[in-house]
């Protein structure tokens, strides 16, 4: 059983790198800075995608904040720059640090709460933070934004950049995964009670699952502020963690290849939607509903169903 999950993840693990080496190139050909830019963005949301499936895809507890971490780590390198002016160098690892405390600050209080209530009070969490931030004028500058200074000159630098720090990112998941900490993980998701009776300490894992989550929000988020060059409260709307719960649940909740492949193709669609106003939210929805009706496991269930089924015949035959 051990076997197969290692040999699933190091598929996923296999399939969302070669995505990712798809990507690299995409500047060879597109040479077009805002769409470059689009491609830029995707992996803001998909190092976001990344924190949120650890959590509920890997550990079963479906939070409502990980747009509100990468807010808070967009607005702590930026609060450093502009009342300090701290460099990104200081700024970055300071939004990491920040937002894993906050993270686990609230999971402190939430990881002990389940379904309806954690998703409700992390929902309440993520709305209080962005009204602080929205209303604290004089220190955020509110909805007028907040000017965060730039990494590079040029967003070619930017783009590898992301592209480096989210291959470092799923590389990580993917070792986490591999430990015995993602079978604790694995098992808490499965079956609290019986992980519970093998001694697994319940609350403490969530509790780091939890915080991790957080700290890659916090990096996504400040990455992504030096990148805009402008952050406001926008970045923590709820409409902004549907976009991010969507890119999971249409590719694959639970899987390690489902936020980055949700991730370009969710965005990449929905900027080739926008003409369309805010129909393309419906439309996700509406993909949401589906794939957690009829198939849970998403795109990438289905394409994995059918290469199994394809290959049953041949095996069967050569026996």
């Amino acid at each position: 059983m051990f076997a197969d999950t290692h040999r699933r993840i190091r598929t996923e693990l296999w399939a969302s790198l070669g995505i990712l080496a798809v990507v690299s190139l995409l500047p060879v050909v597109m040479t077009n800075d805002y769409w470059r830019g689009v491609i830029i963005v995707s992996m803001y949301f998909a190092m976001l995608a990344i924190g949120w499936n650890l959590v509920a895809g890997y550990t079963g507890q479906f939070a409502l904040a990980p747009a509100t971490f990468g807010m808070i780590g967009a607005y702590t390198t930026g609060l450093l720059a502009y009342h300090f002016g701290a460099t990104a160098l200081s700024g970055i690892p300071a939004a990491i640090i920040a937002t894993g405390i906050v993270g686990f600050g609230l999971a402190r209080i939430v990881m002990r709460l389940r379904g309806p209530y954690l998703a409700l009070t992390t929902l309440s969490f993520a709305e209080i933070m962005r009204l602080v931030i929205s209303n604290s004028i004089g220190i955020t500058r509110g909805d007028l934004g907040l000017n965060v200074p730039s990494l590079f000159e040029n967003r070619l630098v930017y783009y590898y950049v992301m592209l480096a720090v989210l291959t470092a990112v799923q590389l990580g998941i993917y070792l986490l995964l591999r430990s015995s900490a993602g079978l604790y993980l694995r098992a808490i998701r499965d079956d609290e009670i019986a992980a519970a009776g093998r001694g697994v300490n319940i609350v403490r894992w969530k509790t780091f699952a939890f915080t991790l989550s957080a700290a890659i929000g916090g990096l996504a988020g400040a990455l992504y502020g030096h990148f805009a060059q402008l952050i406001s409260p926008d970045l923590g709307l709820i409409s902004q963690t549907g976009l991010i719960i969507s890119m999971v649940v249409i590719c694959g909740l639970g899987a390690l290849v489902g936020p980055i492949s949700g991730a370009l193709l969710v965005y990449v669609t929905s900027e080739e939607l926008r003409e369309f106003g805010g129909y393309q939210l419906i439309v996700f929805a509406l993909l949401v509903i589906l794939f957690a009706r009829f198939f849970r496991e998403g795109i990438w269930g289905l394409l994995r169903v059918g290469y199994e089924r394809l290959m049953t015949p041949s095996v069967t035959a050569a026996e």
